[in-house]
């Protein structure tokens, strides 16, 4: 669930409340958006993903973080890495690697293949 937006971070390109499929964000003409609707949130990471500045923060939980939970103290995250974690793992952003590239399921595949038997002639 979205928990926090970084006063420090962001740019105000109103690009979460974009990409938001449930409209959890409201833009603020002159200021950062803000979470208006966070009972809406459905944990898609769509925002985080998606925000250039790495300004998000979307906890891993199906509802809101408990009331004083690190995973909605701004200062703790910043301090952990934690802003943009998802987009960082996708690879999303300048200078970094895709998160494909990074996958280990083609070793898997091509055990399976080098097991497979040969096809047999004529068919």
């Amino acid at each position: 669930m979205i928990e926090v937006i970084s006063s420090r971070r962001c740019i105000d390109c109103d690009i979460c409340v974009e990409v938001c499929p449930t409209n959890v964000f409201d833009a603020v003409p002159g200021g950062h958006p803000v979470i208006a609707r966070q009972a809406d949130c459905q944990t898609c990471f769509l925002c985080e993903a998606h925000c250039p500045a790495d300004a998000l923060f979307v906890a891993p939980l199906s509802g809101p973080a408990p009331e004083g939970s690190p995973l909605t103290d701004e200062e703790a995250l910043e301090r952990d890495e934690r802003f943009g974690e998802y987009r960082r793992w996708l690879g999303w952003g300048h200078g970094r690697t895709p998160g494909a590239t990074r996958d280990q399921n083609k070793v898997f595949t091509e055990r399976l293949r080098s097991l497979q038997a040969p096809p047999e002639e004529g068919r």
